[in-house]
């Protein structure tokens, strides 16, 4: 079962951050994270066998503006020339292959950051996305300041190379 206000929660901005990457229109962008929300609550138990929940988010999001996108463009009485369709549609690749790659991205540091032991993302997160410092990381891990730099190096170390190995 999925807690769905803690979802919502942990990844209303970063979704809205991200939609805002594509529309002004913060209204419309509100809406459609609604939207994305409502269809994933709608459909919950086809959703359960989802392994990166929020990939699924971000990949519904897009989906969700670029139909917005297209309605408004339906319902716009306003004439538009082949230059502009044209350069929309360029743009709107762009845009698209830009957060497919974003996307792919982001799962596979996600798939690396899984793959380390749970003190070495302990520590990435603490320094890297909590932004704490190695003082900070001593006193919450409770270990001294050179084990702090051995495993923030050995971390480091293992995730360069896990992404050596999917380059190869």
């Amino acid at each position: 079962m999925i807690d769905f206000a803690h979802l919502y929660d942990q990844n209303i901005d970063q979704l809205f951050a991200f939609g805002s990457r594509f529309t002004t229109d913060r209204e419309m962008l509100k809406d459609c994270i609604h939207d994305v929300f409502l269809k994933f609550y709608s459909k919950e138990q086809m959703l359960n066998n989802v392994e990166n929940i929020q990939s699924y988010l971000y990949t519904s999001l897009r989906n969700r503006i670029k139909d917005e996108f297209r309605r408004n463009m339906h319902l716009c009485d306003n004439e538009i020339n082949d230059t502009t369709m044209r350069s929309r549609a360029e743009m709107e690749e762009y845009n698209s292959e830009q957060m497919e790659r974003r996307t792919s991205l982001v799962g596979c540091i996600e798939q690396f950051f899984s793959k380390l032991s749970p003190r070495q993302r302990e520590i990435i997160n603490l320094y890297y996305i909590e932004e704490r410092k190695y003082d900070d990381i001593c006193n919450i891990m409770g270990i001294n300041y050179q084990s702090v730099r051995n495993l923030m190096h050995r971390s480091i170390c293992r995730l360069r190379e896990y992404a050596a190995q999917v380059a190869v």
